[in-house]
């Protein structure tokens, strides 16, 4: 019983880890995006 409960705790652990980072990596692209085109469009 604990280790049923031990893994499905880690499952949800994992599962909401790897959603976090695909935002994470999603946000900073998106940043990195803006930030490229502002620097661009400043210096033309």
């Amino acid at each position: 019983m604990k280790v049923s409960l031990l893994l499905i705790a880690i499952t949800i652990f994992v599962s909401g880890c790897s959603n976090t980072w695909d935002g994470v990596k999603e946000d900073s692209s998106t940043i990195w995006n803006d930030t490229k085109k502002t620097i661009n469009e400043a210096t033309e």
